[in-house]
């Protein structure tokens, strides 16, 4: 029966990915990157740790949504399907808010509620995430990764003077 859902999901994914990127990614360009190239980058990088992580699942990029396989390895959900959903969730903990996430929140936690702790597991670790939603990854390939994700990871604290 879980199969079921999840094929059902990953239909409605893979009809909706492209008018997601139609309609809400029109001012975005695609990195002007391979993933080959990405592999080229120094060991310790973003860049080559992205390239690592599409050789190693056989992905590809896909032009304009390059920063949401920057998600996976910053946050480090994986690529099943109900962590995609959970990263969603981590997402918009994290602040991002489109309708193309609140769908994929809301039919995801209808097909698949067995997940809903984890769900909200991953909305309070976005939330207690430096807001990264929003970044231009491509410009931070150079960066050493784990760096990158220490900081990511610890919460932005308030200053008072």
């Amino acid at each position: 029966m879980k199969k079921l859902r999840v094929r059902f999901l990953l239909f409605v994914y893979d009809k909706t990915q492209k008018l997601y990127r139609k309609y809400f990614k029109k001012k975005k360009r695609q990195w002007q990157f391979t993933e080959k190239q990405l592999l080229e980058f120094r060991e310790d990088s973003l860049g080559r740790k992205l390239g690592e992580f599409y050789k190693k699942h056989g992905f590809s990029m896909i032009p304009k949504m390059e920063n949401h396989d920057v998600h996976h390895l910053i946050t480090g959900c994986s690529t099943h399907f109900e962590d995609e959903i959970a990263m969603q969730f981590l997402l918009l903990g994290n602040g991002k808010l489109n309708a193309h996430l609140l769908a994929a929140i809301v039919l995801g936690s209808l097909i698949l509620p067995e997940y809903f702790r984890i769900y909200v597991k991953a909305y309070k670790k976005g939330k207690s995430m430096r807001p990264f939603y929003h970044w231009d990854f491509e410009a931070l390939l150079w960066q050493n990764f784990e760096h990158l994700k220490d900081f990511i990871q610890q919460k932005k604290t308030t200053v008072l003077h």
